[in-house]
């Protein structure tokens, strides 16, 4: 891959990050700064699965944040846009959509064939 697609896609990956750190930030900061005191359970128990629907999306957010810290290192070490499975080329195309991928769209889809497989 050229040097300044793999500058583009070092850079989009690292905004990402940080745009999901910010938000994680911001989270944390309503969380720990919130002084609510709700006397109806009821509001207090929607107030709780609110903040619990919060915190499920950050952590999906977190594991999402490894995955591009990953792909970063991939474009230093010069595996970045390589099938981990075959070894073939992926299209810059996917890699624009979703920039962790470690797989080609055959290979993804020939696993996404037999995990449906495997789960019925």
């Amino acid at each position: 891959m050229k040097p300044e697609k793999l500058t583009f896609f070092r850079f989009m990956l690292t905004q990402k990050i940080n745009e999901l750190l910010d938000e994680a930030e911001k989270t944390v900061s309503e969380m720990t700064n919130e002084k609510v005191n709700f006397p109806d359970p009821t509001d207090r128990a929607s107030l709780e699965s609110d903040r619990n629907f919060e915190l499920r999306i950050r952590d999906r957010e977190r594991k999402l944040i490894a995955k591009m810290q990953e792909a970063i290192k991939r474009i230093d070490d010069g595996t970045f846009g390589i099938c981990e499975s075959c070894g073939g080329p992926i299209s810059e195309k996917r890699l624009t959509a979703r920039p962790v991928t470690t797989l080609c769209i055959d290979c993804k889809t020939k696993q996404e064939k037999i995990e449906k497989l495997k789960g019925e």
